[in-house]
């Protein structure tokens, strides 16, 4: 049956589905041995509004880190930037760190943000407006993975992409490496400013990803519910439980929703069986050292020029070229 038949029957309506490959995801991952959701569907309205509350918690470092290396670092990066080019910033987000990058490089010529989340995106960018009246702001809703399709103003800029908050720890490490060659493949690309966040002690990762105030646990959560109101579902919030896991083998933290007792669930008409104890496998987050990541980005057609790091070591932020040899470590 179409998706269009599933939501009849259900009494729903795709209409109202932000991306239409949401409902064919979710309907393929519930269907798999180990159910998953897409990571990238966490960050509705409500869920990007959730998200923005984690990078303010005490436990989870890595925002904070990452904002701190850009302060003292951002000013080195006008040697790479020609004049006149376009910031273009995948998985824009609250753009919090954005404006560090855009307050060190005042010869921008535009900023482009891409996100998934269009509502959330306009306001973010309505904001950045209102504070640099004098840079074009054109944000792009979409999905970034499937590809950017630049403004038509900014085509024919050189660029520098921004990829803060270790998103890139998300991927698979196929599919990190496939990420990271599309941006290489920009027209005009001149440099890659990515967080990424380090390898560390087991307990400070799980406390960052298992928060006393429970905002990661409704992070997770919201996505079950983002399903009951966009593709009809039927989950019961409360027969779930947030779960974070260190995987030691692959090096990073698995984030799972835990059925709690065996029950069925609907979504656009179709049922889905859990036991007690099964998961949906929602998100990775993938953990590196330098070197690692390093050898990563030079597979994808990327070059190191520069590595930042905190004092304690804890998250790394790598500026890169597109095909230029050379690495220096800034501490």
């Amino acid at each position: 049956m179409s998706l269009a038949g599933y939501a009849a029957e259900a009494g729903a309506s795709v209409q109202g589905v932000a991306d239409a490959e949401f409902a064919a995801s979710v309907l393929a991952g519930l269907g798999a041995r180990q159910k998953r959701l897409e990571a990238k569907y966490f960050y509705d309205e409500t869920g990007s509004r959730l998200f923005d509350r984690i990078c303010e918690l005490d436990e989870y470092y890595p925002t904070r880190t990452e904002m701190a290396i850009l302060r003292e670092k951002a000013g080195s990066l006008a040697r790479l930037v020609p004049e006149g080019a376009a910031l273009i910033e995948p998985g824009a987000g609250s753009l919090e760190k954005t404006r560090i990058l855009i307050d060190a490089l005042p010869e921008l010529g535009a900023y482009v943000p891409v996100d998934i989340s269009g509502a959330h995106l306009r306001q973010a960018a309505a904001r950045l407006r209102r504070d640099h009246p004098g840079l074009p702001v054109r944000p792009v809703v979409g999905d970034f993975t499937t590809g950017i399709t630049l403004p038509p103003a900014d085509r024919g800029r050189p660029g520098i992409v921004f990829f803060p908050g270790s998103t890139i720890g998300n991927f698979e490490k196929e599919a990190a490496r496939a990420l990271l060659a599309s941006f290489a493949e920009l027209p005009g690309v001149a440099a890659l400013v990515i967080g990424v966040d380090l390898v560390k002690d087991a307990d400070r990762l799980l406390r960052a990803y298992n928060d006393r105030e429970g905002v990661t646990a409704e992070f997770n959560l919201n996505l079950l519910a983002r399903i009951n109101r966009e593709l009809g579902g039927n989950f019961d919030l409360a027969g779930f439980v947030h779960d974070a896991r260190w995987n030691a083998a692959e090096s990073r933290i698995e984030m799972h929703l835990v059925s709690l007792h065996a029950q069925s669930v609907q979504v656009l008409g179709r049922d889905f069986h859990f036991r007690t104890g099964e998961t949906i496998h929602t998100e990775n987050s993938h953990k590196f050292t330098p070197e690692g990541f390093r050898a990563l980005a030079a597979e994808a057609g990327w070059s190191a020029t520069d590595l930042w790091l905190d004092p304690d070591r804890l998250f790394s932020v790598h500026v890169m070229v597109p095909g230029r040899p050379g690495f220096a470590t800034g501490g």
